[in-house]
């Protein structure tokens, strides 16, 4: 009997130091492929993070990463792919779905991006940088007056930023709208916007109406 106990004693620390062991290395492995993502080493931080993906099927922060490795590598499916795996891991992290919809909108998925993009704008109706990619994706696929208006919601939630205001005013410019975006520029200087930097702004205002 108490040899027993003394095996099973023994086998218990076994396992439990084995584990923190492996738990270590894991986070060695993170550390490690942090420090070559700052270097922009992208091969070597995706041969990391494919070690802790062996070692760890459900690390989340290994997916996200990698995601974001494999799109610098311009590796889109890939990054599709772990990004999609972090969701499931992390269902509705803010962080993976803008990452996935920028992710479709650099691929040229306009649709799919556009989709995941109103479903976090959704779910994250206070959030700038949403309203602000969705503007983006709109920009690309010619929805000025709706891009117009995610640019107004940014604004809404953050009123003091300058370069929102001269944002909206280029956009504004672009679909005939010059008074309004006379308003946004003179705010924006009033805010702090250097106003020589956005004098071209007001040219093509002025030019508009000749």
């Amino acid at each position: 009997m108490c040899r027993n106990l003394q095996f099973t004693i023994l086998l218990v620390l076994f396992v439990f130091v084995a584990n923190t062991l492996s738990a270590q290395t894991t986070d060695e492995l993170l550390k490690t492929a942090g420090n070559q993502i700052e270097k922009e080493n992208w091969q070597d931080a995706l041969d990391t993070y494919n070690k802790v993906v062996q070692k760890d099927h459900d690390n989340a922060a290994a997916f996200y990463f990698r995601a974001y490795v494999n799109e610098k590598l311009h590796r889109y499916k890939f990054a599709r792919s772990d990004y999609e795996q972090f969701l499931k891991i992390a269902p509705f992290n803010y962080e993976g779905m803008l990452g996935l919809a920028l992710l479709n909108q650099k691929d040229k998925h306009y649709t799919e991006a556009y989709d995941q993009i109103n479903n976090l704008v959704e779910m994250y109706p206070d959030s700038v940088s949403a309203y602000i990619a969705r503007a983006g994706i709109e920009e690309e696929r010619s929805m000025l007056e709706p891009c117009i208006f995610d640019w107004g919601e940014a604004i809404r939630l953050a009123p003091n930023v300058g370069e929102y205001y001269v944002a909206r005013a280029e956009r504004l410019i672009r679909v005939g709208r010059k008074e309004e975006a006379t308003r946004d520029l003179d705010k924006a200087v009033e805010l702090g916007i250097n106003a020589s930097t956005v004098k071209y702004l007001y040219k093509r205002i002025k030019r508009q109406k000749q």
